[in-house]
């Protein structure tokens, strides 16, 4: 392993390139790392170990000494129409809300939006719950990504499991696999 790479913010014991240690991430993330096609957003991309018991927000960047503006989550949310159900990933900074009733509805054209249930997200993202990323989502998931995490500098998500975090330019989240940036998908 090489020198660790310098941290954008926060205070952890073990940071490293996520490509690195790619046995840390869930199958999904280091599989979706390995064949990124950008190279460079996948080596940008940092891993942290962090305690699971310590994950609520709120104590986490007290504990680890993150701006709570710095982190996003990913929620999972079921859009249906008729018959059909759409499941996509919506990311957007710690500080606001994504709005599935009007955004996420009026952009999967659904009659009906709502979070998806835990054990439907779990199953189907194979990640942890706590730990859902934007990074190693299914193939053909709509990402949805508030248009502030697209112009974060950086931003801390799910690794895919609960132990451990990954750091991300917000303009790399913006470049996964079926990321479309709104503008309003969250207030």
């Amino acid at each position: 392993m090489t020198d660790q790479p310098p941290l954008p913010f926060g205070a952890f014991e073990f940071h490293a390139t996520a490509l690195e240690v790619a046995d840390r991430l869930a199958a999904p993330v280091a599989g979706a790392l390995a064949a990124w096609p950008d190279r460079e957003a996948a080596g940008s991309v940092l891993y942290v170990e962090t305690d699971p018991e310590k994950a609520d927000t709120a104590v986490f960047c007290e504990t680890y000494d993150v701006p709570l503006e710095a982190s996003a989550n990913c929620v999972v949310v079921a859009a249906r129409r008729g018959g059909e159900t759409t499941m996509a990933a919506c990311l957007a900074l710690a500080t606001t809300r994504v709005d599935v009733n009007r955004a996420v509805r009026k952009h999967l054209d659904a009659r009906k939006a709502s979070f998806a249930p835990m054990d439907a997200a779990v199953g189907a993202t194979g990640m942890e719950y706590g730990g859902i990323t934007p990074v190693g989502l299914p193939a053909g998931w709509p990402l949805l990504v508030d248009a502030a995490v697209a112009a974060a500098p950086f931003v801390l998500v799910g690794s895919g499991r609960r132990r451990g975090k990954l750091i991300l330019p917000g303009r790399a989240a913006a470049a996964l696999p079926g990321a479309v940036v709104l503008p309003d998908l969250a207030g």
